[in-house]
């Protein structure tokens, strides 16, 4: 019996140290679910109905959102040690459905020196694009997709010149990438210029204090019908991003540009015929209009008499008719010459005033294709 003992001590001994753990890991369990239990939350107070301006935004959002289209254009490299050939991103830009027939409108410089370009709809189905045509005085171009027409829903169309500033609109496009973005804003102001890639001037621009960001070129801008008014295109920004100043080429022009691009794949503007000197040598030389440099052959200008540069016998320059007016517009300087021509089509006859040997004389002119 006495032999027994220790191992009675042994037993009582663990059977104490199994019922104080399973003491403490049932005090464990408490603390931890009283951890655990959900805190107490706010009541929830009702929302009430939205605001009209609201549900105006809502309303425009989902009825054009199907019609505007993220745009990636793509370069081709080759890798350096495969020598395979693969594409690669080189920007992004929004754009919007114009028909059935799959063309999709957006700005020449997202487009601009893309080797290929892909097109995604809403609905997140991408789609290769071929480059209609462009615009690049106007900052517009045509690309075409192949989608079914099931997938495509073209954009309302307003106009631009009824608008007055403090006018609602509505941007839609992709800024920095993130598609389908909304913003909001007002008309600022209205007849703005701003100067295309070309450095050609696109008059009667409209601007706006709805966020326009990179990524936003090329989508449309919205009235408060859900009506495109316009083509965001450009922003005023040290920094490259929203500053409260963004452009918009006005629907009027688009209208007008598109249906051109689509038939003939390019605008048919009206010209002269002439190689004008650029505003710096003018002003060099103290002429206050357009010098005429050179006049094409057989041209609009040729036929009208006007006289290019030229040297003489001599091999002395002598400078050609210096444009100061046309079609009753005066002319100082090259933005003023294509400003003027801007009101005009093809196949017009413009009285043009030219200042020759000091003394003004007036041509009529038969505006040309060019």
């Amino acid at each position: 019996m006495r032999k027994n003992k220790p191992i009675r001590r042994l037993l009582l001994g663990f059977s104490a140290i199994v019922f104080i753990t399973s003491i403490g890991l049932m005090a464990f369990g408490l603390i931890s679910g009283a951890q655990r239990a959900p805190l107490p939350t706010r009541p929830i107070s009702e929302r009430g109905p939205l605001l009209p301006e609201e549900l105006t935004a809502i309303r425009i959002f989902e009825e054009a959102r199907s019609s505007v289209v993220y745009i990636t254009t793509l370069v081709l490299r080759r890798d350096l040690f495969s020598f395979n050939v693969f594409e690669i991103p080189q920007g992004t830009g929004s754009g919007f459905i114009w028909d059935e027939d799959g063309h999709v409108v957006t700005n020449f410089h997202v487009i601009y020196q893309a080797q290929n370009i892909q097109v995604t709809l809403s609905d997140q189905s991408k789609w290769k694009a071929e480059l209609i045509g462009g615009a690049a005085d106007k900052d517009l171009a045509v690309l075409k997709i192949g989608a079914p027409r099931e997938k495509l829903r073209p954009i309302r169309v307003g106009t631009s010149s009824d608008l007055k500033v403090g006018q609602g609109v509505y941007a839609i496009g992709n800024p920095f990438g993130l598609d389908q973005t909304l913003t909001t804003g007002v008309i600022s102001a209205l007849g703005r210029e701003i100067e295309s890639i070309t450095r050609r001037p696109i008059q009667g621009v409209i601007q706006t204090d709805a966020a326009i960001n990179p990524g936003n070129s090329g989508g449309p801008l919205l009235d408060s019908a859900g009506r495109c008014i316009g083509v965001n295109t450009a922003i005023y920004s040290p920094s490259g991003a929203y500053a409260g100043v963004g452009f918009a080429v006005p629907v009027d022009t688009v209208n007008r540009i598109v249906p051109q691009l689509i038939r003939y794949k390019k605008v048919i503007q009206p010209g002269l015929g002439i190689q004008p000197a650029e505003d710096s040598l003018a002003r060099q030389i103290g002429i206050e209009g357009v010098l005429v440099l050179r006049v094409e052959p057989n041209s609009a200008a040729a036929q009208a008499g006007i006289q290019p540069t030229r040297l003489d016998r001599e091999e002395n320059v002598i400078l050609g008719d210096i444009i100061v007016s046309l079609g009753g517009q005066k002319v100082s300087n090259l933005n003023d010459l294509y400003k003027a021509l801007d009101r005009f089509q093809v196949g017009d006859t413009v009285q043009v005033e030219i200042l020759r040997d000091g003394r003004k004389r007036t041509v009529r002119v038969k505006l040309q294709e060019v």
